[in-house]
């Protein structure tokens, strides 16, 4: 049995968020796969999440009734209702996307150029 409580605090959270969202910001500049660089974007807003709820935690804000203020969890809960709106979006103009060029590859997206 472990004799030591593990104690995790908000550095704790903030290395985490911080790391997802280094790999995720990694990921967009890096990757040419359209599906790879949205698998990217939602790292980054699930960093962006778990920042909201470790603060709204560690920092207790209250009404003036005492109850407990919850808008870092209301924050995340419409980053991820817009992160899925996102995906669905995203995912569905890489779809198109793919049935002209049979391609996922975005060197080759140049639809827009005059």
């Amino acid at each position: 049995m472990l004799d030591t409580v593990f104690n995790v605090t908000l550095t704790h959270y903030l290395v985490l968020a911080s790391v997802l969202f280094i790999i995720g910001l990694v990921g967009v500049m890096t990757c040419r796969n359209v599906i790879r660089v949205l698998m990217s974007l939602e790292l980054m807003l699930n960093a962006v999440n778990i920042n909201m709820v470790a603060f709204n935690n560690y920092l207790n804000p209250e009404m003036a009734d005492g109850t407990p203020l919850l808008s870092g969890h209301v924050f995340s809960i419409f980053i991820l209702t817009i992160a899925a709106a996102e995906a669905a979006v995203g995912l569905a103009i890489v779809i198109a996307l793919y049935r002209q060029r049979a391609t996922v590859d975005m060197e080759t997206f140049n639809l827009l150029k005059g």
